[in-house]
């Protein structure tokens, strides 16, 4: 059987930030009506926290594909010559079962997480937000700049990582490549106050993101925390906003930044409006007035991967991208 391997430097040629949002968008109504599998992801960490080794299987009616992204993640990569995320997707044909792709799944996650973050700003933020902070500095830093100023008239940008240097090159590098002005700033609070978008796409442990930093009207997108023991926002910025999650069942089981807040007693599941792809579907509402602070927690899930690759997948066999190999398929008779 003939299976495609496409790289990294392709992925990026093959999906647009822009195209990547839409897909985002089908791919949290798809799964909100019911027509997708996506289980809560499994992994194993390393000896001495050294990293964690996910797996996020996942099918998916529209487009009709299933298979599995596996991905190392090595949160010590920030600021290294590695990213955090390294892996692969593996797409399947559902009717034999037969490998039809490997994808790098760096690039999708980096694509994807910022595109599915563009979704729910596109809902959730003000029609005239302008003013964007970013903490952190890293791969998924400088896809969320791309990301917001898709979907949001972004004329200031502000970026803070604890890194003087980091932040000066996301700054410089992607001000230059979005024409927008980015500045970097020398404090998570300077870079929040006052800004209608805050994007958290760091590696901390414990809080960089104050409650008490956000104007009234800002929409937060928290995006780089994944797992149950860490968490980036404080229990005054979740408890202060209406939240909303890309998966409830992912929330509850799997994000420190509701789960902290849950264990010292300040909120229960209540406090989750609901999911991105409810909003979608029109079954819940999302803003409801240009004061209140909105919140999107982003876990990711597998149904976004399959979607980003299985795009790509098709791309590629219409472009004639990618490298060709012989894995599966039928076997030969046996007397």
């Amino acid at each position: 059987m003939t299976c495609l391997v496409i790289s990294a430097s392709e992925v990026r040629q093959l999906l647009p930030m822009s195209a990547c949002i839409d897909l985002m968008a089908d791919a949290l109504m798809t799964l909100g009506r019911g027509e997708a599998i996506n289980p809560l992801r499994q992994g194993i960490r390393l000896p001495e926290d050294r990293g964690i080794l996910g797996l996020m299987p996942g099918y998916m009616s529209t487009p009709h594909t299933f298979g599995l992204k596996v991905v190392s993640v090595f949160a010590h990569n920030h600021g290294t010559a590695y990213d955090s995320h390294q892996g692969v997707v593996v797409l399947f044909e559902t009717e034999h079962g037969s490998p039809v792709a490997i994808v790098d799944a760096s690039a999708i996650t980096a694509i994807r997480t910022a595109a599915t973050t563009g979704v729910a700003t596109r809902l959730l933020a003000r029609e005239d937000a302008a003013t964007l902070a970013i903490l952190g500095s890293g791969i998924q830093a400088r896809a969320h700049l791309e990301a917001m100023v898709a979907v949001r008239p972004i004329r200031e940008a502000r970026v803070y990582s604890p890194n003087a240097a980091h932040r000066e090159s996301c700054a410089k590098g992607a001000g230059a490549a979005l024409g927008i002005a980015i500045r970097a700033v020398a404090s998570a609070q300077r870079a929040v106050e006052g800004a209608d978008i805050v994007c958290t796409t760091t590696s901390a442990r414990e809080p960089v993101l104050l409650g008490d930093w956000l104007a009234p009207g800002c929409h937060v997108n928290a995006v780089g925390s994944s797992v149950r023991h860490t968490r980036e926002l404080d229990t005054a910025a979740v408890l202060g906003s209406r939240l909303f999650v890309d998966r409830v069942e992912s929330t509850v089981n799997e994000a420190g930044d509701f789960l902290f807040p849950r264990q010292e007693g300040a909120l229960d599941e209540q406090h989750i409006v609901g999911e991105i792809g409810d909003i979608l579907l029109g079954k819940i509402e999302g803003r409801r007035s240009a004061n209140e602070i909105t919140l999107f927690k982003s876990l990711g899930l597998a149904v976004q991967d399959l979607a980003a690759a299985h795009f790509v997948y098709t791309r590629a066999g219409e472009t004639g991208r990618g490298t060709t190999v012989q894995l599966g398929g039928p076997t030969s008779a046996t007397a």
